[in-house]
C-alpha cells in the first residue's frame, strides 16, 4: 500500500503536448495527481530541468504518444512512498533525471534513481544537477577519462552541460577549447573557464593552431550536424569524437573506414541512462558533483527561470539558441 502520510489533491496542473508540432501544440491543463507504484516515490515538483529531447518528442522526431507530459528531469520533495521504498522518507529533498512527464505539478520517480540534495543546495538549482551536471560527469570521468594536461574541445560552452564540462575539465587539469555564437556567450564559457573560445564557422583552423597540428584529445559535440564533422577532423591520432546531442540535427550515417584515415580515431554516442545503471553509480557520481560544489571548484548556473503554465515559450527561446546555462520552469 502507498504510504501518503500527509494529505494530497486529487489534481494537478500540467503542460501537455496535444499533438506533434510545434510549442503551439502545449495546452496548461488538470491532470490527476499520479500514484507512486511499488519501488517508486510520488515528489512535489520544486523545478523542472529542460532538456533538448523534449523538443524532440514535442515536435515528433522521437516517437512518443499523443497527449504527452513532457519531462524527465525534475528536483522537489517527496510527499508518498510506493511499496517496497526503503531509506526514503516523506520530506526528503531529492533530484533525478530519471522521472516520468515532469512537466506538472507532481511527479513519480523510481527511488533507486534519486539524488538527494543537501541542505546547501537550492531545489531549483538542483534542478541542473541531474541531467547536464551528471552528463558531464559521464563525458569526463567515464566516456573519455580527463586527466593533466589534456587538450579537451566541446560545443556550446556557454550551454548548461557546457559550462559544467568546462569546469570540471579544468578541475580535472586540461585544458578546454569550446566556441559560441555570440559575444555575450564567448563572456559565459570565458568565466567558466575555457582557455579560449572560437566562432562556429573557424573553430577547425583554431583547434589546429592552438594544438599546433597535433588536433585535440577528445571533442564532446552535443550540437551534432553542423560541427560533428569539424569536430571529429580536430581530434588527434587514436583520440575520441564524442557525439553526445544533436542541436543541428542528427548526424548523417559515418563510414567506419573515415576513423582509419584520419588516425585510428575512437567515436561514440552515449547516453546518460548506460552511465546510470546502478544505484552506486549513480551515488558516485552525485557525491563527487556535490563534492566539487562544496569545495567551490564547480558552480551552478541556472540562467533562465520561466512558469511551467509558460513551457512553449521557454521551448522557443532553447531551439533558438537565446539560452545559456540551465533553464528551468517552475509551477
Amino acid at each position: 500500500m502507498t504510504q501518503t502520510p500527509v494529505e494530497l489533491p486529487e489534481t494537478m496542473h500540467a503542460a501537455v503536448v496535444t499533438d506533434a508540432g510545434g510549442p503551439e501544440n502545449f495546452e496548461w491543463r488538470e491532470a490527476p495527481v499520479p500514484t507512486p507504484r511499488s519501488g517508486q516515490v510520488l515528489i512535489e515538483t520544486a523545478a523542472t530541468g529542460l532538456n533538448f529531447i523534449e523538443t524532440y518528442q514535442r515536435s515528433g522526431l522521437y516517437d512518443v504518444e499523443y497527449p504527452f507530459i513532457p519531462g524527465s528531469e525534475a528536483s522537489g520533495t517527496v510527499v508518498a512512498l510506493g511499496d517496497g521504498v526503503e531509506n526514503i522518507a516523506v520530506g526528503d529533498r531529492v533530484a533525478t533525471a530519471s522521472a516520468t512527464a515532469t512537466y506538472a505539478e507532481f511527479f513519480v520517480a523510481p527511488a533507486n534513481k534519486l539524488l538527494p540534495v543537501p541542505t546547501s543546495i537550492d531545489l531549483v538549482e538542483a534542478a541542473a544537477i541531474p541531467l547536464q551536471g551528471m552528463t558531464a560527469h559521464y563525458l569526463c570521468r567515464s566516456t573519455f577519462e580527463v586527466s593533466e594536461g589534456h587538450n579537451v574541445f566541446l560545443t556550446a560552452g556557454a550551454g548548461g552541460v557546457g559550462q559544467l564540462l568546462t569546469q570540471m575539465c579544468k578541475h580535472l587539469g586540461a585544458n578546454v577549447y569550446t566556441v559560441v555564437s555570440t559575444d555575450a556567450k564567448r563572456k559565459i564559457a570565458l568565466e567558466a573557464g575555457a582557455d579560449d573560445v572560437f566562432d562556429y564557422d573557424s573553430f577547425g583552423d583554431k583547434l589546429q593552431e592552438v594544438t599546433e597540428g597535433v588536433g585535440v584529445d577528445v571533442a564532446f559535440d552535443a550540437v551534432g550536424a553542423d560541427t560533428f564533422d569539424t569536430s571529429l577532423s580536430s581530434v588527434r591520432v587514436r583520440g575520441m569524437a564524442v557525439l553526445f546531442g544533436a542541436a543541428s540535427g542528427p548526424v548523417p550515417p559515418l563510414d567506419l573506414q573515415r576513423l582509419n584515415a584520419e588516425g585510428a580515431l575512437f567515436t561514440t554516442r552515449p547516453s546518460l541512462a548506460h552511465y546510470t545503471r546502478t544505484a552506486d553509480e549513480i551515488s558516485w557520481r552525485a557525491g563527487e558533483i556535490f563534492g566539487w560544489l562544496a569545495e567551490g571548484a564547480l558552480k551552478l548556473s541556472v540562467d533562465q527561470r520561466f512558469d511551467l503554465s509558460n513551457a512553449a515559450e521557454a521551448h522557443r527561446a532553447l531551439e533558438s539558441r537565446a539560452t545559456t546555462g540551465k533553464t528551468v520552469l517552475i509551477p
